[in-house]
């Protein structure tokens, strides 16, 4: 992006009261600051508020002075020293599937390799406050995917997201981060390191100007970039009420892929997953079911792209390949449900007291065949 585009964005991007409607149809209708101060006050009639339509007069009068063209200054300052990118819909980098929504965001701030941006995506999400099974398995999709050519697109959120995108680091692969906030303030705090981590094999992605703080209406809106970058839409562990579900709604209005993962009708982080398969979405066991079903996708932007398709991760469950448990714990295994599982119940299946399979059990925990929570166990896998 020129110069004087990036410092009409940064102008209207840091305008609060403007609003981002107002702001994308002012991108569209002026190429640069000059021809913005250089147009008729009739040309900047927009259908928005009152108060933006005042602040927007406001910039409009300032012609290239005062605290508006200061601040845009500076941030644009400020990005050449972050290696900041900034990107709109006439630019290539401009990913081709997000192009095509219908309130596709007029301007996109990068941190990080933007070659990532033209990979096919699969878009992974779920709980913040996953458990550990649930943890595991978006770990285990990712990196099977990853491994497989596609990039893991999610929103770097604690639980479900952070795994994720570990997932497709531990491949090899390549992951996308849309944040909430600027690409130079990072949220969660403890997502800092990741954060990092992740601009090099990938890059953070936003729509929010440097500096935009983590408020809570960014995020649903945040959504709409993930499901409109990705070829599908992955719910691993979303409650009755979670957010990954704006991200599946979105999905399907976008006319991608939604796939849910199943999980014990007793876990309440499941509620969501449970309700979409019922409305319609694929239910999914393995990675391969989900490259199955993107594999007309897949050949389609193999043959625009002139590149090899992405390769097939492995057919096998998530998990599978680190070995099956020793012979003598099978049977315990086998007497442990996916919900939870009294100590008494599993005594009782074993014919054995409870006390006696005590480090057996610890066996199988250890080896994240089982997890145990409030004197209960439940097989992960």
């Amino acid at each position: 992006m020129d110069p004087q585009r990036q410092l009409l964005c940064l102008l209207l991007h840091t305008q609060p009261r403007l609003g981002m409607q107002t702001t994308e149809t002012l991108l569209q209708r002026f190429s640069s600051a000059e021809s913005f101060w250089a147009a008729p006050r009739s040309s900047l009639a927009v259908d928005a508020s009152p108060a933006a339509n005042a602040a927007l007069l406001e910039l409009w009068r300032s012609a290239g002075a005062g605290d508006p063209w200061r601040r845009a200054l500076h941030w644009q300052q400020h990005m050449q020293e972050q290696g900041i990118l900034l990107l709109g819909p006439a630019d290539d980098e401009y990913p081709a599937l997000l192009r095509d929504i219908p309130d596709r965001p007029g301007a996109l701030y990068l941190r990080g390799d933007p070659t990532v941006l033209v990979l096919p995506h699969l878009a992974v999400v779920g709980s913040r406050s996953a458990g550990r099974a649930g943890l595991e398995l978006a770990t285990d999709f990712a990196r099977e995917l990853a491994a497989g050519g596609l990039a893991i697109c999610s929103g770097l959120a604690l639980g479900i997201d952070g795994a994720a995108h570990r997932g497709a680091l531990a491949a090899g692969g390549r992951t996308l981060a849309v944040l909430g906030t600027g690409v130079d303030r990072v949220y969660p705090r403890q997502h800092h390191a990741l954060a990092g981590d992740i601009m090099q094999r990938g890059a953070l992605l936003s729509e929010y100007p440097p500096g935009t703080a983590p408020l809570p209406r960014h995020f649903p809106r945040r959504n709409r970039i993930i499901a409109g970058i990705s070829l599908g839409t992955l719910v691993v562990e979303a409650a009755a009420r979670s957010g990954s579900l704006i991200t599946a709604r979105l999905a399907l209005d976008y006319n991608r892929e939604v796939f849910a993962v199943p999980g014990s009708v007793h876990n309440p982080n499941c509620k969501g997953s449970h309700r979409l398969i019922r409305q319609g979405a694929k239910l999914v066991e393995t990675a391969g079911h989900i490259v199955e079903e993107l594999d007309g996708w897949l050949q389609l932007m193999a043959a625009e792209s002139g590149s090899p398709r992405c390769g097939s991760p492995g057919r096998g469950s998530p998990g599978e390949g680190r070995g099956a448990p020793e012979s003598h714990l099978a049977d315990l295994l086998a007497a442990i449900d996916y919900a939870p599982t009294s100590l008494d119940k599993i005594a009782a299946r074993m014919g054995a007291p409870g006390h006696q399979l005590a480090g057996d059990l610890l066996e199988l925990e250890l080896g994240r065949w089982i997890e145990c929570s409030a004197g209960a166990y439940q097989r992960c896998r």
